[in-house]
This record gives structure tokens, sequence and C-alpha cells, in this order.
């Protein structure tokens, strides 16, 4: 690993927001996925909650694998289940909707533990969804078309709360614990060990934090061979 890529990664981290995260609604077009995922990345979140349609299957091919790989895509069952599991972690959802109760996204507050919920291509969030959502938003709009694509709406009102963390500071110092730091930085450096450790039930070996690098590489591979025998 050079200098430069082990600093990139190091940076990186330093600067994810695990209370922040994105909630789609059964989005189902892969490049509107990736384009989605691609723009959590670029704001510094640790994760994407999806819950597909039905009948739909692993829609990340292509492009949508090379920005996967730096964030957890995490899938859930049913809509109700997820949001309720996040609002009982302590999250709020801001359902990106239109109703009689909505507020422009800049009136939000994003700097506590949130979820932004984004609805499909066709119909938006469902009334189901938005009926559990704490608060709804809207971005203003002036011209003819009524309604942004979802990965661009989702960089609008990202863009509003990495400004609200970053008055704050919460992107100037590591927020991340210490197990999620390194475990997510072996993932991301060793991707192939990473993958044959979950495989197989082992724990991460550890790693230098100066360089990256496998500490006595040669020495634990020898020990898995041998446990193979």
């Amino acid at each position: 690993m050079t200098p430069e890529r082990f600093h990139k990664f190091i940076s990186t981290l330093n600067r994810r927001q695990p209370d922040l995260s994105l909630l789609t609604d059964q989005m189902h077009k892969p490049r509107n996925i990736a384009a989605l995922v691609r723009t959590a990345d670029a704001f510094g979140l640790m994760r994407v909650h999806m819950v597909r349609s039905k009948g739909q299957q692993q829609p990340y091919r292509g492009t949508a694998m090379g920005s996967q790989q730096w964030l957890e895509v995490r899938q859930h069952l049913s809509m109700t289940g997820a949001i309720q599991e996040l609002q009982a972690s302590g999250c709020q959802v801001f359902a990106a909707h239109w109703s009689d109760q909505a507020v422009q996204y800049r009136e939000v507050d994003y700097t506590g533990p949130c979820v932004v919920l984004l609805g499909n291509e066709k119909s938006g969030v469902s009334e189901a969804a938005a009926d559990l959502a704490d608060k709804h938003i809207i971005i203003p709009m002036v011209g003819m078309v009524e309604s942004f694509n979802v990965s661009v709406a989702a960089a609008i009102i990202l863009s509003e709360a990495q400004r609200q963390r970053a008055d704050l500071g919460m992107y100037a110092s590591c927020r991340l614990e210490q197990t999620e730091y390194w475990e997510t930085f072996f993932k991301w450096a060793h991707p192939k060990v990473a993958a044959f450790c979950q495989k197989n039930g082992l724990a991460f070996p550890p790693v230098d934090h100066e360089t990256g690098e496998i500490v006595d590489a040669s020495g634990w591979y020898a020990g898995i061979r041998d446990t193979n025998r």
C-alpha cells in the first residue's frame, strides 16, 4: 500500500459521519441506486439503508460496485421495520415528502442522529412511510418540473446537512469508534483478506496503524494454511 493511499483512507475515515444516513423506499433502477450510493460516500456517510421493491434482484453491478465498497448498504425487509429500527436507535427520520406539515429542507436540524428518507422514482415516499417519519421536508422549486432525480435531491439535502455539521466542527475530528474505524479500514485496504475472514468467520488480522499493512502477514497466512490442513 502506498503512503498516499493509506493517508487517503485515514483522511476519509476521520470525516465519516456515523449518525447521518439515507433510507430509500423501494428504489429499483440500478443506475439511480449507484448514483445515490456515490452521493452518500461523497458527503461522508457510513451507510445507506434500502428496502427493495417486491421481486427485485441484487441491484449492484458495474459502476455501483465501485462506490458500494466504501460504505455499507444495509438491506431491510420492510419500510416499517427499517424506520422503527432506526428510530429505536435514536435517529430522527426526515422524509422528502410533500404534505401540509412539510418544511423547507434548510429548516431542519441535521446535526443530531438522523436519516433522510427518499422515495422511489415513480411514486416517491409511500404514505405509510411518510406517516412514520418524524418530519417531512421539501426542496423549493421555481421551474416547470415538479421533482428532482432522487440522487440530486439527496445531494441537495446532504449539502445542507454537511454545512450544518461542518459549522459545528463535526467533520474536523474523528467520530467513529476505534473498532469500527479499523474494521472499516481493513475492508478498504485489504478487501480480499477481509472477504476471506468474513466468509470463514475469522477475526481480521491486526494492521500497523502507521502504514496500514497487516502485522506479520506471512505468519498470519502460515497460520491459516496450518489450520486448514
